[in-house]
């Protein structure tokens, strides 16, 4: 199963939502150690998006030079995306040189906590970055236990470990957005792991909407049914 989506933050400005067609969105929460670095356009992308009906998740961009600014990170992050729904993981987006100047165990630590307190908050959490940081700044566990999301622009990543998404492009063109925006394909069904593990604001066993087709008089109707 692949599903083909987009990922976008205020750079991509005024997005008209209702002509975007895409699997699934994910959707820059915002970036550094506080609340008030949240995306100018996270609010208005989160509604626009899940309008449209389009599942979507979340990303932070990490400057944190420790596993204490990490730990302030994650808390900014869950301070901005309480009380919202997310069918597809938070992610930590880790690139920053100057995070990577630390090294491969200073990266690995910071990535643990910020996923680590996301998850202790009911999350499902993952990793974001590129295929050639990845290979050399994360330790063993790292690869071997987080959702990744792998960007690789030339070919589709080689990092020796399944990963659950793939960032391929930059320069995408979607209806409904200005200029370009990165696509991405996801292998992993994320909206039915996190409904049925009730996380990301889902909760546990409740109810889901489906649309279900039936015949009334003759006619054919989409009609929405939980179960």
């Amino acid at each position: 199963m692949i599903k083909n989506g987009i990922d976008v933050s205020e750079w991509q400005g005024n997005i008209d939502w209702k002509r975007v067609k895409t699997d699934f969105a994910i959707i820059r929460a915002g970036y550094g150690r506080f609340a008030s670095q949240a995306d100018d356009k996270f609010s208005e992308n989160y509604i626009g998006c899940t309008s449209a009906g389009i599942p979507c998740g979340a990303y932070w961009f990490s400057y944190a030079k420790s596993a204490e600014d990490a730990k302030r990170e994650a808390e900014a992050c869950l301070e901005v995306i309480r009380g919202k729904r997310f069918e597809y993981p938070i992610y930590y987006d880790v690139e920053d040189s100057r995070i990577l100047a630390l090294g491969k165990a200073a990266v690995s630590s910071i990535i643990r906590t910020f996923i680590g307190t996301l998850e202790s908050a009911g999350y499902f959490a993952g990793l974001y970055m590129s295929a050639d940081i990845f290979k050399t700044y994360t330790e063993d566990d790292i690869r071997r236990k987080y959702a990744l999301w792998i960007a690789d622009y030339s070919r589709k990543p080689d990092v020796s470990v399944e990963y659950g998404m793939w960032q391929k492009s930059s320069t995408g063109k979607i209806n409904g957005i200005s200029g370009n925006v990165d696509l991405n394909e996801a292998y992993e069904d994320y909206p039915k792991i996190i409904r049925e593990a009730g996380l990301n604001g889902y909760t546990k066993d409740e109810p889901q909407k489906h649309k279900i087709s039936v015949i009334i008089d003759g006619k054919t109707v989409i009609r929405d049914y939980e179960f």
